[in-house]
Parts: C-alpha cells; structure tokens; sequence
C-alpha cells in the first residue's frame, strides 16, 4: 500500500491535514512532519527523512506546502530508503485525493501520485 507524507511549514498545520485526509483515507498510512524541529515554523530534511523511513510499505507520495518544503523534501528523498515522489499539487487537496486513490487495491505510486496532481485542477469556485 502506498503512503503518503505531509510536509507543511506548521506542525499543526502537518497535523490537521492528516486528520482531514484520513477521514478518507481507509487504512492508508499517513505521516505528518511539520515545523522547524525545534517547535518553530520551517521544515527539516532529517524530520522528512524519518517520517519517509516510518512508512511500512516502502512507497510514499509527499505533498508539500512551501517553497523550502519541497527543497527539504527533495533532500530527504535522497536520504531515504522509501520510494517516494514529490506531488505538484495543494497539499490539503492532494492528500484527500491521494488518500482517497491510495485505498484502492490496485493503487501504484504513479497512480496515487496522479491522484494527487489532479487536484491542483479543482475549481473551489
């Protein structure tokens, strides 16, 4: 089963979208990573990497907030065992329709990773 890694600039922000997305998400596995790792705002590569080791399936889509966030994710990808990729899409958005894709039985990387990218073509309005 694919997982899926929240990285947000705000713990509590990393936190709440996990608990949004799990709501759809069955028994996907979802980390949150948020913050600088010293309670502050930021993101930290090694805190990615060990919510990247964390999950048990070894594949993962990671969907990020801000700027650096991608740029740590990245680095923590690299460092890490899991195989993961990085969704281009908002990350509230992207983890429901990650969470909603990855309970599918036949759910791959691509096609959860798909799931998530999808949503940054949503129209609120």
């Amino acid at each position: 089963m694919v997982g899926l890694v929240i990285v947000s600039h705000s713990e509590r922000a990393a936190d709440g979208i996990k608990e949004i997305a799990a709501e759809m998400a069955g028994d996907t596995q979802i980390e949150a990573v948020g913050g600088d790792g010293d309670g502050g705002i930021g993101t930290s590569a090694t805190e990615i990497q060990d919510a990247l080791d964390a999950i048990s399936d070894g594949e993962a889509v990671v969907l990020v907030d801000l700027g650096s966030a991608v740029m740590n994710a990245e680095l923590a990808i690299e460092m890490s065992a899991t195989d993961a990729e990085i969704a281009d899409a908002p990350v509230l958005e992207g983890a429901v329709n990650a969470a909603v894709s990855a309970t599918s039985p036949k759910a791959t990387l691509e096609s959860v990773l798909e799931a998530a990218n999808e949503a940054g073509e949503i129209s609120k309005v």
